[in-house]
């Protein structure tokens, strides 16, 4: 893919995502207001369920773009997008009307399930682990890949801070040959759309993703990071999501050694715990955003570097610089 075709994808995908969220905000306001909760940053209800422009336009944009350049997709693709509009439905069903635990969980591991499903058998990560082994751990690891997204979705353009650098970095790779084409259009789309997004969701913001588009981010990133784990570069595709995965992994032992019940909202990740202890949302969101440039940078140089000291060091350097956000986030500004 050309670097002036990436660039018609990105405008395309924002445009359209723009023009689907000006058409469906009525419909939002009307039946999808998010009512403030213990989670909640904001104070007066506000209308979620953007990411249905987000999803739609990504899926539209990647599939057209990949029939104009001729490019075949291939069955793991296919499941992969009837994974994702599952989701993203029972997202929606979730947004309008909470679904119980186990179910929700449940159909999340089933599309997680149904990707892995369809990967080839010489896609192997870890030679010295089984394949069957492998596959339960990349479930597992899939489907808290899902949650990510939605649990950190908790600020204004804290999603926009997170996707963004991370989309731009694989479709970065993309053009250099490093990852497929499928997942290099998927990862452009997705970045245009949540560009497009972003207009409405900066703080104060005017509009919400919901679970429709969260859970359903969630897996296309993921899949597109699968895919650059399997060109071989397993710790660049640790990298680049670094930030979130520390952030949400630590808050959720520390809950469950609490003994907290994990599935109830609340408001203790290390970005919320910011906001109390002095950040405005726009600094917490900016720092974030800065934070994940620089592990797209370091994932970057893992990549076009042939030492072999490159990846550890690449690794211990955004190791240290998200252990460094989280401890600013954790104490009071003076």
């Amino acid at each position: 893919m050309s670097f002036s075709l990436a660039i018609a994808i990105l405008a395309a995908s924002c445009v359209t995502c723009v023009l689907l969220i000006i058409v469906l905000r009525p419909l939002l306001q009307r039946y999808a207001l998010a009512r403030p909760n213990a989670r909640s940053s904001h104070v007066i209800p506000t209308p979620q369920g953007g990411g249905v422009a987000v999803i739609v336009t990504t899926i539209a944009v990647a599939v057209i773009s990949g029939a104009i350049i001729a490019l075949t997709f291939d069955v793991a693709f296919f499941a992969l997008l009837i994974s994702t509009v599952c989701l993203a439905a029972v997202g929606a069903f979730d947004d309008l009307r909470p679904m119980p635990v186990l179910p929700r969980f449940t159909l999340q591991a089933l599309t997680v399930a149904l990707i892995l499903a369809t990967l080839p058998e010489q896609f192997h990560l870890v030679k010295s682990i089984p394949l069957w082994g492998e596959r339960a751990i990349l479930l597992l690891g899939g489907l808290w890949f899902v949650n990510l997204v939605n649990f950190m979705d908790g600020l204004d353009w804290m999603t926009v801070a997170e996707i963004v650098p991370i989309s731009i970095a694989l479709g970065v790779f993309g053009l250099f040959g490093v990852l497929p084409p499928a997942p290099t259009l998927l990862a452009v789309a997705l970045c245009g759309a949540v560009i497009g997004f972003a207009f409405f969701n900066r703080p104060v913001a005017k509009l919400f993703l919901g679970d429709v588009g969260s859970l359903p981010i969630g897996l296309l990133v993921g899949w597109c990071l699968l895919h650059l784990a399997g060109s071989g570069h397993l710790v660049a595709a640790a990298l680049l999501p670094l930030y979130y995965l520390a952030d949400a992994t630590i808050t959720l032992l520390r809950r469950l050694l609490n003994g907290e019940r994990v599935w109830i909202a609340h408001r203790t990740h290390f970005y919320q715990r910011a906001t109390d202890n002095g950040f405005s949302v726009l600094q917490v969101v900016t720092e974030v955003f800065v934070l994940n440039v620089v592990l797209a940078v370091l994932a970057t140089l893992i990549l076009f570097t042939t030492s072999p000291y490159a990846p550890p060091l690449a690794l211990a350097a955004g190791i240290g610089c998200v252990a460094l956000m989280l401890m600013r986030f954790s104490r009071r500004r003076s």
